[in-house]
């Protein structure tokens, strides 16, 4: 989504917290950019459109999302905390933005979580290795159909609620 279009459709509150963040965070605002960009790119050019539903494309996509931003924005700032504490809050912030079903933004901060993990634990992989580990993890994303079975999972195990349709990509 371009920014100016979610610009345009956020409320005043929800634009007043936007700014407040990124006056809080202003070196993390362009990495940030950079790193959406990419993750929306790297995840068109591997799972087409099922990134987009509830899919373990979309699994995918969160985790890449979140690890990329950290990643990116540790070229900015050298503290690992304040890095983590950005991405969430700016993934977080999204999902109250652009509100979903109580199962489906669960999941959605899941997947959030998993992609930070990763890269508290290996944050200097190259993308290509990334993108490779991601996708064994989303062969493995294992389906919910509850809130609950979500905090059942494994650290670092993606998880989905709709299965892809084969026939779309």
């Amino acid at each position: 989504m371009r920014l100016w279009r979610l610009i345009r459709i956020l409320k005043p509150n929800q634009l007043w917290k936007l700014l407040k963040l990124g006056f809080r965070y202003p070196l993390m605002i362009s990495p940030t950019l950079k790193a959406t960009r990419l993750t929306v790119a790297i995840s068109n050019a591997n799972y087409g459109k099922q990134h987009h539903k509830n899919t373990a494309a979309n699994a995918f996509r969160h985790a890449l999302w979140n690890y990329l931003i950290a990643k990116k924005c540790s070229s900015w700032s050298g503290e690992p905390q304040r890095i983590l504490d950005w991405t969430q809050k700016i993934t977080d912030l999204h999902e109250d933005f652009l509100p979903n079903k109580p199962l489906a933004r669960e999941m959605d901060l899941h997947n959030n979580k998993v992609g930070r993990h990763l890269y508290t634990k290996m944050g200097d992989l190259s993308v290509e290795a990334l993108i490779s580990l991601l996708q064994e993890k989303t062969d493995a994303s294992q389906f919910v159909s509850q809130i609950e079975e979500l905090t059942k999972l494994p650290e670092g195990q993606l998880a989905h609620i709709v299965e892809a349709d084969k026939n779309e990509g």
